[in-house]
């Protein structure tokens, strides 16, 4: 009986086989990781919000023509018993009065955990003041945009403020 021997690279194929199964497995775990995660989409209605850029411009022209001076203080603190932010809107108009009667709301926004975004109304404390102590799900980085209506006005503005 005769034995067969190899021939010298008969693994050479396996070596390209091998290759290819290998860049197969790594593109399949970088695309499972695409999909799965963070979508890329930080906005929704992107084109709505192009297409009303020129007036959003003309209503950010009017609110500054009233001449309404508007101080925000925010005092955030985390506390045994949660995490809390004390809010205090000053809302002046030209002639530095305060300005009353707005019905003013705050859309507490978690830029970086989506799930956590609520509204909150802010009560008249008087004398063009607006605010109160509001109880808030998690420590961190929050954005608020105010909104303030009244008997034909509004005015809009927005804070970023941290949780420690």
């Amino acid at each position: 009986m005769t034995k067969k021997t190899r021939q010298p690279g008969w693994w050479y194929p396996y070596i390209f086989v091998a290759g290819f199964g290998v860049v197969l497995a790594v593109n399949g775990t970088l695309a499972y990781f695409a999909t799965s995660t963070f979508t890329g989409i930080s906005t929704t209605d992107a084109y709505e919000k192009g297409r009303l850029y020129n007036q959003n411009l003309a209503l950010a022209k009017a609110q500054a023509e009233m001449g309404w001076q508007v101080d925000t203080k925010l005092v955030p603190a985390s506390t045994a018993d949660g995490h809390k932010v004390d809010v205090r809107i000053s809302y002046r108009d030209r002639d530095g009065k305060g300005v009353d009667g707005l019905k003013v709301t705050a859309g507490m926004v978690r830029p970086t955990v989506a799930g956590y975004d609520h509204e909150v109304a802010l009560p008249s404390m008087g004398g063009g003041v607006y605010g109160g102590v509001f109880a808030l799900p998690l420590a961190g980085v929050w954005d608020m945009d105010v909104a303030a209506v009244g008997e034909g006005v509004a005015y809009q503005h927005a804070q970023r403020f941290v949780i420690p």
